[in-house]
């Protein structure tokens, strides 16, 4: 699509450039297409150094760096916020008094394409959801399908350069970016929620309530031409929020359980949450017009997600070793043991910040299946860590790389590493992908010395 003469001139201000270059990617292609940037970060410039390198050859960019200033968030045609900005940021309530547009990437990317969007989102499931849906449609189709949202180092605004009239797009969409969906009062044509527990207390300051008002975002909107692909479970909850809020639900609406797989199909990841995952994904293939039998074949060669119970290596023991990085949360690091441990065999590496979530059901289920716990440091490792049993702690760790040489020593035959961190990545690392990269980086050093 060129866009142009739409950004041509335009007044906007960049909310947040970042260090994953989604936002240098929408910096950038709102610069190509003549827009008057600022830029404005709390980071100051030497924390942004390899982001503001890739766009130093733009002269229509003005940097406001360490600080934001009312003055950039008025006089302007938009702001483009970046996800996870505050949603009671005194600065967009700045501009919303000033009658600026706000919007993000994704959103923006849904309201100028107009292509038909297959939007996914939940507490946990929907990445690897998002990922089988679009590996499913591209092996079926033969035609390359956009994949955008919360995908990481993906510009979703570069993605308009990739519109055609019959393009088809997949997109993650957090919590975040379901809020300037709701902005824009717009749904993806096809809804995909896959779970609802709590998460990002710390953010929606314990309201969950606030949690899942963002989430709804998915199907607000939504015509009554739209499908929204759901569990029995979550739709309990879209009707109870629905009725509180006076809310027709008018789309037509897909409720899915693991059940639908035959137990002889071939899927890639383990465990029973994967099970419902690739049912989700099933079930919105076939909306889509998808027979079965195009849906299993391509999901028997679907090569997993990075950071969900991705394998990584074997030790010569015969030990494998998991990547699950993405497990930010007790409850998706229980799903993982559940999925890849037996009986005390799993050196389980684990910690992080804490995110005001409850971890009772992972002490409960750790003495079953671990007979090591390496702990990375954390507010959240303090929390748990007195309620384990000091046999099979080890808090001495200060590094990823210490953490992987201790469980790699610790572990026999028949063991299984498995790098499940169950709370965020802050402290340590500078994101959750600094976090992924580093115990990849550590396993290939330890395994290969």
């Amino acid at each position: 699509m060129d866009l142009s003469q739409y950004f041509k001139g335009k007044k906007i201000t960049v909310m947040g450039l970042g260090l994953l270059g989604r936002g240098v990617g929408d910096a950038a292609f709102l610069a190509e297409c003549g827009a008057d940037l600022i830029v404005t970060d709390l980071k100051i410039e030497e924390e942004l150094t390899e982001s503001l390198d890739k766009l130093k050859g733009f002269p229509n960019i003005k940097y406001t760096l360490g600080e934001h200033k009312l003055e950039d968030f008025e006089g302007r045609d938009m702001i483009l916020v970046a996800a996870g900005v505050p949603s009671d940021s005194p600065y967009l309530a700045h501009a919303r008094s000033k009658g600026i547009k706000l919007a993000q990437s994704a959103s923006l990317f849904a309201e100028l394409s107009k292509v038909p969007i297959i939007g996914v989102t939940g507490t946990r499931g929907k990445s690897t959801v998002t990922a089988m849906i679009h590996h499913v449609l591209e092996a079926v189709t033969g035609e390359k399908v956009i994949k955008g949202g919360n995908v990481r180092g993906v510009s979703n605004l570069q993605l308009l350069k990739e519109v055609k009239e019959d393009s088809l797009a997949v997109f993650e969409l957090d919590s975040w970016q379901l809020q300037s969906f709701g902005w824009a009062r717009i749904s993806p044509r096809v809804a995909v929620f896959t779970s609802f527990m709590d998460d990002h207390a710390n953010y929606y300051k314990g309201d969950m309530t606030a949690y899942f008002a963002d989430k709804a975002n998915i199907f607000l909107y939504q015509e009554e031409s739209d499908v929204l692909v759901t569990t029995p479970g979550v739709f309990e909850q879209i009707k109870t929020f629905a009725s509180g809020k006076n809310i027709t639900l008018g789309q037509e609406v897909v409720l899915v359980d693991s059940s639908i797989i035959p137990e002889d199909a071939i899927l890639s990841m383990p465990g029973e949450h994967n099970r419902l995952n690739a049912s989700l994904a099933i079930a919105t293939c076939r909306t889509l017009g998808l027979s079965d039998e195009e849906i299993y074949d391509a999901i028997a060669s679907f090569p997993g997600v990075e950071g969900r119970l991705q394998i990584i290596a074997t030790t010569d023991k015969g030990v494998k070793i998991y990547n699950d990085n993405n497990a930010t949360t007790p409850q998706a690091t229980v799903a993982g043991l559940k999925a890849v441990g037996g009986e005390k065999n799993v050196i389980l590496i684990m910690g992080g910040a804490d995110k005001n979530i409850d971890a009772s059901e992972l002490l409960s289920v750790i003495p079953k299946y671990c007979k090591k716990i390496i702990l990375l440091p954390g507010t959240g490792t303090d929390k748990i860590k007195n309620e384990l049993s000091d046999s099979i702690i080890d808090d001495r760790i200060n590094s990823m790389e210490e953490a992987v040489k201790a469980a790699v020593e610790a572990s026999e035959d028949g063991d299984v590493i498995l790098f499940s961190p169950g709370f965020a990545s802050f402290g340590l690392f500078i994101n959750e992908y600094d976090r992924s990269d580093k115990f990849v980086a550590a396993v290939d050093g330890v395994i290969g010395s």
